[in-house]
């Protein structure tokens, strides 16, 4: 139990259902949906969507998603990869001609939209309440405006890349919009309706496709009218690992669940539960660990259908092999490629329901803002996802026709004993991988409670850098730094974090990060 004395957060517990996520807006919605009738397919997809309004600068119906959860009353987990491809007239050899990579702010790096389909299949296949219901909430608020939130303001005051139609959309007057005012995208109502009456049709056909095919082409982009219909969501199987004496469920490549697995073998090496838990030690085994998984990462992960060893960063031996070159007393040389030194901009939401659907679902447009491109007519923000490809030659992840790009974003679910035990998400950008181990390892070495585990200082090894939250005392970050860490205090909280505890009487237990806006909702 925290102590009542210092400023927290309280856990909150429920018993129909309850909700987590990073704008409370949402949380209400998704509560709402559960109230009346829906499940938490529905409540998440509503929550969701309407995240793209509260917090543009993470999200909207212009990026992709990711999606683990199990049917209700069953503790199997699905998985379904709401991730879209590059068009298929990219050209690698005339991007190489560009520059060493690919430009984040252009077209080149636009990879069509896959959420929209992704939440029209699960609607579809498993929701209640269908579209015109589930998107109602999000067409509300799109058309009469939403108060902006203090660190959504304070995200948003970051974005210096937007261009034309996004310039004119997300800036008041040429600059970013103060905690308290509000936006409204009007336009994007236009184009949820469509959606809610001709499903995915409304978004991948007719005139909302030829308005995004148009304004990417006017920015140089080899996009289709062909591309956009024929894009497609995938339902895979997650892949797992243990810890702890827990099961870890993360969604399979091109998504970077596997890189969690991998950092949490590797910290099986050594003796985490022992270690102070926000002292020097655990914070250097863990920064030496990314370093080395995020490098495997970036050596081996893609689109699945070009990748030739599936299981390699999921397999012991490799992570054996990894712990081994970790020296305890010494942080590795600079030069590791490790993390890209730029910050992702993701959202996450939780939802578990009274028959115990659990839904664990994330979605994003990349980089703050993604492309900074938008189409002229309905006001669609494009992702960026395409910059997570590489120009390398003959890499699984080169850019290439119809590929998916190596992305950062990751749902996850824990069970224990072989039952469903916690849906729960860390965003983040590329920390998410860093953010799953370290939640876990809170959890399982040190016993602490979902809120607890997500309260809790962080720090993450981004590059060469070592970015250490001011949760952390100024004798640890000396102490990193006498191991040779370049310790620096990031311009913003690491991450953010959502989580659903399953207790075995039935009750539910929602923890949401204080780092972000939002919180955890039930009833």
């Amino acid at each position: 139990m925290r102590d009542f004395h210092i400023p927290g957060r309280s856990a909150v517990y429920a018993t129909n259902g309850i909700c987590a996520t990073s704008h409370p807006l949402a949380a209400k919605v998704a509560v709402q949906m559960l109230e009346s009738g829906g499940n938490a397919m529905d409540a998440a997809i509503a929550g969701a969507v309407l995240l793209g309004i509260c917090e543009p600068q993470m999200t909207g119906i212009g990026g992709d998603c990711f999606v683990l959860f199990t049917p209700p009353g069953e503790d199997r987990v699905l998985a379904l990869n709401g991730s879209g491809r590059a068009p298929g007239g990219i050209d690698a050899d005339a991007l190489r001609a560009k520059g060493s990579v690919i430009a984040p702010y252009s077209a080149d790096a636009v990879t069509v939209p896959g959420a929209v389909d992704a939440f029209c299949r699960l609607s579809k296949d498993w929701g209640r309440l269908g579209l015109k219901a589930v998107l109602a909430p999000a067409i509300h608020y799109a058309e009469t405006g939403v108060p902006v939130a203090e660190r959504v303001a304070k995200d948003w005051g970051q974005a210096d890349h937007l261009s034309g139609v996004a310039r004119d959309m997300y800036l008041f007057a040429g600059q970013a919009p103060r905690a308290g005012q509000v936006f409204a995208a009007p336009q994007q109502a236009e184009a949820l309706r469509r959606i809610a009456m001709e499903g995915r049709a409304g978004f991948y056909e007719g005139e909302v496709a030829e308005d995004m095919v148009d304004a990417l082409r006017a920015q140089g982009g080899t996009h289709s009218l062909e591309d956009f219909a024929q894009t497609a969501c995938d339902y895979t199987d997650p892949v797992t690992g243990g810890y702890g004496g827990l099961e870890l469920f993360e969604h399979p490549p091109n998504g970077q669940g596997a890189t969690a697995i991998l950092l949490l073998n590797i910290l099986k090496h050594f003796d985490i539960k022992a270690m102070d838990p926000w002292g020097a030690q655990r914070a250097h085994i863990e920064a030496e660990a990314t370093k080395l998984a995020y490098d495997t990462r970036n050596r081996f992960l893609a689109d699945p259908d070009y990748m030739t060893r599936h299981d390699y960063m999921t397999a012991p031996e490799t992570a054996a092999k990894l712990a081994a070159l970790i020296d305890p007393g010494r942080a590795l040389p600079a030069g590791l490629p490790g993390a890209e030194a730029v910050h992702k901009d993701t959202i996450y939401i939780t939802v578990v329901d009274r028959d115990r659907m659990a839904v664990s679902l994330i979605y994003s447009v990349f980089h703050s803002f993604g492309s900074g491109v938008a189409s002229d007519k309905f006001g669609i923000l494009f992702q960026n996802r395409g910059a997570g490809f590489t120009l390398e030659q003959g890499h699984p992840n080169e850019v290439g026709p119809g590929k998916r790009p190596m992305h950062t974003i990751i749902p996850a679910l824990l069970k224990k004993d072989g039952k469903v035990l916690m849906p729960f998400g860390v965003m983040g950008g590329q920390y998410q991988s860093t953010g799953h181990a370290r939640f876990v390892s809170n959890i399982t070495d040190f016993g602490l409670a979902p809120q607890a585990a997500i309260d809790a200082p962080r720090c993450f090894a981004d590059g060469a850098v070592l970015n250490v939250e001011n949760g952390y005392r100024d004798a640890v970050k000396a102490a990193l730094a006498d191991l040779g860490h370049d310790v620096r205090t990031p311009d913003t909280a690491i991450g953010g974090a959502q989580a659903i505890l399953i207790h075995d009487n039935g009750v539910l237990e929602g923890g949401s990060d204080p780092r972000k806006d939002g919180c955890a909702l039930g009833y």
